[in-house]
């Protein structure tokens, strides 16, 4: 993808609530909220629990993550900013940065700041991924169970 143009203020606003959408129904585990961000033939990577294509890609990942989080009893919440964004026509590039904290009895630990790398496409007049890749910032795993 080579959008090169900056998205307009509208165009940014709704990619930004595409992000939000994503972040806040993954982190309460909300199934097709989640499938609902992304386009049928999107694929979605994650340097934890690899990669994953399509619609049933999306619904695996996402119970893997409920399955991590009732396992530990945890809460994960996924913190995005400085959304930056280039459209061409129904097409559009994205990439923001990622802070992932993992809360757990109490205590609240910074699993790794990272960015997300996306691409994403306008259908029926609403955005949603294609592609959802994230680069942490350094290598990690989740810490022991408490």
């Amino acid at each position: 993808m080579a959008a090169t143009c900056p998205a307009q203020i509208d165009e940014w606003f709704a990619i930004h609530n595409v992000f939000i959408a994503y972040a806040t129904s993954l982190d309460a585990c909300d199934v097709d909220g989640v499938v609902a961000c992304f386009e049928p033939d999107c694929s979605l990577s994650s340097p934890i629990l690899g990669r994953f294509d399509g619609h049933d890609g999306i619904r695996t990942f996402v119970q893997r993550t409920i399955d991590l989080k009732n396992a530990r009893n945890a809460q994960f919440r996924h913190v995005v900013s400085n959304l930056r964004a280039w459209v061409d026509g129904d097409t559009a590039e994205a990439r923001c940065y990622l802070l992932d904290f993992l809360t757990e009895r109490g205590s609240t630990e910074l699993l790794s700041p990272g960015e997300y790398h996306c691409e994403l496409r306008r259908r029926d007049g609403d955005w949603r991924f294609v592609r959802r890749d994230v680069a942490m910032d350094r290598a990690f795993s989740l810490p022991d169970a408490r």
